[in-house]
């Protein structure tokens, strides 16, 4: 018969069939409980502001969380169902809310004493970016992103850590080919490290909600990674290439509006021009050559997308 938890103990057993269309169709009628509706509309939240309406997100049961704005959560499932399941209008409506278009800076102090959780959404929350989306900023910047749709996936790159039985023959491009991280195959034995650091999940089960952490394994990865250090030296590259006459100044300018969609503060650019004296210095390279100089650059590069603001959302 028809799952207790969604609509009693009335619904009698299929009379043909093996029931899967029954419960497909019961499952979506409005006239039912509208569990299904408001487990997706939650998802979508979570995904937007990186809390669900219901926190546990895989569980609206007994044990699960409750609901903090249940009202809103009904609202949006009935608009749901009305806009035809429709989850881009769902996202749309959304995203063009007050709450959603608030900053993240509490507007007074009794707000943030209150509610210090955000949970009632006084505020935007700062949230982390996902591994895969922190690859795509850093090829996006660097110009390196392929956006092309569709095809083969692409064939994790291999470090010399990365060993154990099954382990390809083959390693695939420490770029990816430029590809979007949602084209990179998954092996589950041999997961990216810079994904892992950022909290990917182990991909044996299907994971609703993701850990987020802020430990010094990412701070590393940024550093060190290979693949950081190659991509920042290509968004120099793409810098120098795109605009050659440009000075010192105005290449700060070029690469902070490419980073963090802003100009440098007065602060920043200071900081940044003493950099790259510095690093000249180091290198022995003429300050008539210090605006074209592709190793300076590609370390102030690398410099940025260690910036907490390239990684984290406000």
């Amino acid at each position: 018969r028809y799952l207790e938890a969604l609509g009693g103990k009335q619904h009698a057993a299929p009379d043909h069939g093996s029931g899967r269309l029954a419960l497909a169709r019961q499952m979506t009628d409005p006239r039912q409980t509208p569990l299904l509706p408001r487990v997706m509309v939650n998802r979508v939240w979570h995904h937007l502001f990186g809390r669900g309406i219901v926190a546990s997100v895989d569980n609206f049961g007994a044990l699960g969380k409750e609901p903090t704005h249940p009202e809103l959560l009904d609202w949006l499932s009935r608009r749901f169902i009305e806009d035809g399941w429709s989850v881009k209008q769902l996202i749309r409506r959304v995203m063009l809310s007050r709450t959603y278009r608030m900053a993240s800076t509490p507007r007074t102090e009794r707000a943030d004493r209150l509610d210090p959780k955000n949970k009632l959404l006084h505020r935007a929350n700062v949230r982390r970016l996902e591994g895969e989306a922190i690859r795509d900023a850093i090829l996006a910047a660097s110009g390196r992103l392929d956006e092309t749709a569709h095809g083969p996936s692409v064939a994790v790159h291999l470090t010399p850590f990365m060993s154990g039985r099954g382990r390809p023959s083959k390693s695939g491009p420490l770029d990816g080919n430029g590809r979007r991280s949602i084209y990179t195959r998954i092996r589950r034995n041999f997961l990216p490290p810079m994904m892992l650091a950022f909290d990917m999940p182990i991909p044996f089960n299907t994971v609703g909600r993701r850990s987020v952490s802020n430990v010094p394994a990412q701070a590393l990865i940024l550093m060190n990674s290979p693949f950081v250090a190659q991509q920042a030296k290509v968004w120099a590259e793409r810098s120098l290439r795109e605009h050659p006459d440009r000075s010192v100044t105005e290449r700060v300018r070029g690469l902070y509006e490419t980073a963090f969609a802003r100009p440098p503060t007065a602060d920043e650019l200071a900081e940044a021009k003493a950099f790259i004296e510095r690093q000249g210095r180091k290198m022995s390279v003429p300050p008539s050559h210090r605006a074209t100089h592709p190793e300076l650059w590609a370390d102030l590069c690398h410099v940025l997308i260690n910036v907490k603001e390239f990684i984290f959302i406000r």
